[in-house]
C-alpha cells in the first residue's frame, strides 16, 4: 500500500505564507498526479491545486498567483507554496495522489489516495 505523509500546516496571519509538502511512500508507485484538496467547515470540498507527471499545472481561481505547486520527483513529492495567506484560506487541506500500484500481475489501475490533512488557519 502507499502513505501520503502531510506536513507545513499552521496558524499564521493574514498576508503571511506556509510550504505545504507531502510525500508518497510504500509499495512500489507511479504517479499520475499529486496535489490537494481543501474542505473549510460548511462548504464542499475542492481542488486546490493539481499537477500531473507531464508538469501540468492546475489552480483554483481563488489561489492564482499567491499559490505554487512544485515536485521533487526522486523525493515523491509534492509541495504547495501559499503565499499572501488571506483568513478564506482557512481550512483543512489534504494531500491526493492518483497513482498505480505494482502488483504480482503487473501495474494496477490508477487509484486516488489521501493523505491525513493538514490544517491551515488564516488569522486577520
Amino acid at each position: 500500500q502507499v502513505q501520503l505523509a502531510e506536513s507545513g500546516g499552521g496558524l499564521v496571519q493574514a498576508g503571511g505564507s506556509l510550504r505545504l509538502s507531502c510525500a508518497a511512500s510504500g509499495s512500489i508507485f507511479r504517479i499520475n498526479a499529486m496535489g490537494w484538496y481543501r474542505q473549510a467547515p460548511g462548504k464542499l470540498r475542492e481542488l486546490v491545486a493539481s499537477m500531473t507527471s507531464g508538469g501540468s499545472k492546475n489552480y483554483v481561481d481563488a489561489v492564482k498567483g499567491r499559490f505554487t505547486i512544485s515536485r521533487d520527483n526522486a523525493k515523491n513529492t509534492v509541495y504547495l507554496q501559499m503565499n499572501n495567506l488571506k483568513p478564506e484560506d482557512t481550512a483543512d487541506y489534504y494531500c491526493y495522489a492518483e497513482l498505480s500500484i505494482l502488483r504480482d500481475y503487473g501495474w494496477g489501475s490508477f487509484r486516488q489516495f489521501w493523505g491525513q490533512g493538514t490544517q491551515v488557519t488564516v488569522s486577520s
